[in-house]
């Protein structure tokens, strides 16, 4: 009897064993991760909207199949659609903001609903996730910490700019008596380049002429006749969608030269300028990062998505907001999978905990190679202070066919930008009375 006994606690013993030792394999394997995908497939700037949310869902989708999720953890995701309608934004934020366990982080796709949610997020403990553009104060960590505006921001892009433009003429000390002109769309997006603007003109003595266009931007003729009056030296298109050919056909209908216009990046992919053709020949755009250029990563998608009939958009996939999509979705999952290395690997992660990874970002250049962005990206390292990591950029220009990358990479004046950053940030704090974090160094 007691031999008996002894048998059945062995085989309950193994049991125990073999049943722990399947069960953390078996909850990695449940494990899930959410990411909210806000879009705007509808509207005004809809030519834009749905090639970069058919970036976004295809990067989350490559790493499902690829990878088979982030360390064996699958992405779930659902799309919202604003419209780019601030209250149908936050609308969506508030529907998703607790589902699957918590949202990894909110890629707003928009200025304006970014600046409604930034008050929610440090209150609801989620990431707002706004690369290439937001609030550029928020790239103050020690302020904004639920924001992470990566990769650059309104300013930077408005100083790179400038840079090219000061290149052109020979030097900054050639801009004195110069005007440049900005036109934008009369909202938060195009608003937001202006106090570089104003900083850089005072700097170096040319003139900022500023119309604003009223959404959807489609009547633009009594702007573009004051520009002909005017005749600014450049243009700075802060535009997206109909918008962005609206102006071009403008422009050449009031005889302004393409290329001395410059336009941001959500204004410069093959969307806004396949149509005009060689109308819009000569166009130059500010690229974020290097999202003109193709990578292994591309390959990677035909390879495990779109040969399997599994694309999200056929008709968009490699153009460049498509890319800038692919971009923004590798940052999100790249952040998740900083925090597992910290809180545990094959694990759901929480917003909060998804948070210390936005912040703690360091992709190298060869985790860059290794995840098929190398030449499309340039490394980026956060930091408790630094909420961006980095805020690389290159000029691109269309001649009739294709966008040319026509510039090396260029890098924002940070003796210019950062004392902005820390005045805005330190404002915000005061009236929203937040009392700023003390980041190491």
């Amino acid at each position: 009897m007691t031999q008996k006994i002894r048998r059945i606690a062995a085989c309950v013993a193994a049991a125990t064993a073999l049943t722990a030792a399947w069960l953390p394999a078996a909850q990695a394997a449940e494990a899930e991760q959410f990411i909210p995908l806000l879009a705007y497939r509808t509207g005004s700037f809809a030519p834009l909207g749905i090639a970069w949310a058919d970036g976004k869902m295809d990067y989350l989708k490559l790493v499902n199949a690829r990878d088979g999720g982030i360390n064996g953890v699958k992405i779930v995701y659902e799309e919202c659609e604003t419209a780019y309608a601030t209250d149908r934004g936050v609308e969506c934020y508030e529907r998703l903001k607790g589902r699957n366990g918590g949202a990894s982080g909110f890629d707003t796709q928009s200025t304006g609903i970014t600046f409604a949610v930034t008050d929610k997020a440090p209150l609801d403990k989620v990431p707002v996730v706004t690369p290439g553009y937001g609030l550029s104060q928020s790239a103050d960590g020690s302020v904004f910490e639920w924001n992470f505006p990566l990769g650059g921001t309104y300013w930077t892009a408005a100083d790179v700019m400038i840079q090219d433009i000061a290149k052109k003429e020979g030097g900054f000390d050639n801009l004195k008596g110069k005007k440049i002109a900005l036109v934008y769309h009369d909202s938060p997006y195009g608003k937001e380049p202006i106090p570089l603007l104003q900083e850089r003109a005072k700097r170096h003595g040319f003139e900022l002429l500023t119309y604003p266009v009223t959404a959807p931007g489609v009547e633009q003729k009594s702007t573009w006749l004051q520009i002909r009056q005017a005749r600014p030296a450049y243009v700075l298109l802060w535009s997206a969608g109909i918008m962005t050919p609206t102006a071009i056909r403008e422009a050449q209908a009031s005889g302004y030269p393409r290329d001395k216009m410059y336009a941001i990046w959500w204004a410069g992919s093959e969307g806004d300028v396949r149509d005009l053709g060689a109308v819009a020949k000569g166009y130059n755009a500010i690229s974020l990062q290097n999202s003109a250029e193709q990578g292994r990563v591309h390959q990677d998608l035909k390879t495990h998505v779109y040969d399997k009939g599994q694309g999200t958009g056929p008709t968009t996939m490699g153009t460049i907001a498509h890319t800038r999509g692919m971009i923004i979705s590798m940052l999100q999952v790249e952040a998740i999978r900083t925090a597992q290395e910290k809180y545990g690997k094959g694990q759901h992660m929480t917003p909060e905990q998804v948070r210390w990874g936005f912040e703690n970002l360091n992709l190298t250049q060869a985790r860059l190679d290794e995840l098929g962005f190398g030449g499309i990206m340039r490394p980026l390292q956060t930091s408790c202070a630094d909420h961006m990591g980095g805020d690389w950029a290159r000029i691109i220009q269309w001649d009739g066919a294709k966008f040319q990358v026509t510039s090396d990479w260029y890098q924002a004046d940070h003796s210019i930008i950062d004392p902005m950053v820390k005045e805005q940030a330190a404002r915000y704090a005061k009236d929203k009375g937040i009392e700023p974090r003390k980041c190491a160094g």
